[in-house]
């Protein structure tokens, strides 16, 4: 048999959510959707005896469960392997499919899933991040919250946020506690729309193609998937924050940065605050190519792939990042942008001073 030429890479969703979230029963439903008939799913599981499996219905053979260990950790080589076999298949039409959801365990950090495929030289040619999604259970979660570190900074670093369990809220006390909780939820993650689960809105055409570009137009939508005019309202507008540690910001600039100040920047930026870079998304307007714009996304220290766009999509030509961080004042990441893409200010390190200055101790500009 004579494997065919694979296409372009195929959307990966990852699906998370603390302990009993719910996310085996959204999986459950959103495989009942025609739309996902042709979907392949890899489901974690943690401990000794994979049960969950038994609860989602099978796509033909397109669904492959790793048990005894969680994938933030232990089982990284035996999700390499599960991809490169799935992807294997397809090749060779054992299988068909032309999207993959991750479920990950509760206990699951979802980045070290997203760097596996990043890092990957295979895996990265083959599949692109179309969004990741949470799961927060309505009932226990402004107690996880509070207890779970994990279940913030999955919250963080959400393209979508599903609120299952908002029909047992039966009390009149849980009821009064669903506007605290939202709140929380848009104040860690105002860019990330929260889709009620028992209101039927976490459909797959909801939660499925959040990444840049748009399946119907077939074009890529920046507007949309940076969704910084909601991070700009949140930030003038929102309630107290309940999470300081998480921070979400946005960067902007009508100046065209030289490619290699730009590659200096993202350099210094992932060798200073690489671990609390939860997620980074930015359409970048270069010197040499002020009419193709560079697309990039990270997460933590790991960058995705850079996407050239043949043009600008609209009439904003802005440079643009959207930075999702936890321990890092926004005012270092500030300055540090402002030194490379020249914008003066007094008493502040520029670009040269930063990177060309012997005397200063690298990334002298960001600390004060």
């Amino acid at each position: 048999m004579v494997a065919r030429r694979p296409g372009a890479p195929l959307p990966l969703t990852v699906l998370t959510g603390f302990l009993g979230a719910g996310k085996t029963s959204l999986l459950n439903r959103l495989l009942g959707d025609p739309a996902l008939a042709d979907t392949a799913v890899l489901i974690n599981e943690f401990g000794e005896i994979a049960l969950d499996h038994l609860l989602v219905r099978t796509i033909g053979d397109n669904i492959v469960v790793l048990a005894g260990g969680c994938l933030c950790c232990t089982v990284r080589g035996d999700l390499v392997e599960a991809l490169e076999g799935l992807l294997r298949d397809l090749d060779n039409d054992r299988i068909g499919f032309r999207r993959l959801i991750i479920e990950t365990t509760g206990l699951a950090d979802p980045a070290p899933v997203l760097h596996t495929v990043m890092l990957h030289p295979y895996l990265v040619m083959r599949l692109r991040l179309d969004g990741i999604v949470t799961v927060v259970d309505a009932v226990n979660g402004p107690d996880t919250l509070d207890r779970h570190p994990a279940a913030v900074k999955q919250i963080a670093v959400a393209d979508r946020i599903v609120l299952s369990k908002s029909d047992l809220l039966e009390t009149p006390a849980r009821r009064a506690g669903m506007p605290r909780l939202l709140a929380r939820l848009r104040d860690l993650n105002p860019s990330a729309p929260i889709l009620d689960a028992a209101s039927n809105e976490a459909s797959a055409a909801r939660l499925l193609d959040c990444g840049l570009y748009d399946p119907d137009r077939k074009s890529p939508d920046v507007r949309g998937w940076l969704a910084e005019e909601a991070i700009t309202a949140v930030k003038h507008h929102g309630p107290a924050r309940h999470d300081d540690r998480i921070r979400t910001f946005a960067l902007a600039t009508e100046v065209a940065i030289p490619t290699s100040a730009f590659d200096m920047f993202l350099d210094l930026l992932r060798s200073l605050h690489g671990p609390g870079l939860l997620r980074l998304k930015g359409v970048v307007k270069l010197a040499e190519t002020p009419d193709a714009p560079l697309v990039i996304h990270g997460v933590q220290h790991v960058l995705h792939p850079p996407t050239r766009l043949a043009a600008w999509p609209d009439a904003d030509r802005r440079s643009r990042l959207v930075f999702i961080v936890r321990d890092i004042e926004p005012r270092r990441i500030h300055e540090l942008f402002d030194a490379f893409f020249g914008v003066a200010a007094p008493d502040r390190a520029d670009r040269s001073a930063v990177t060309e200055n012997p005397l200063v101790p690298f990334g002298g500009a960001d600390h004060r």
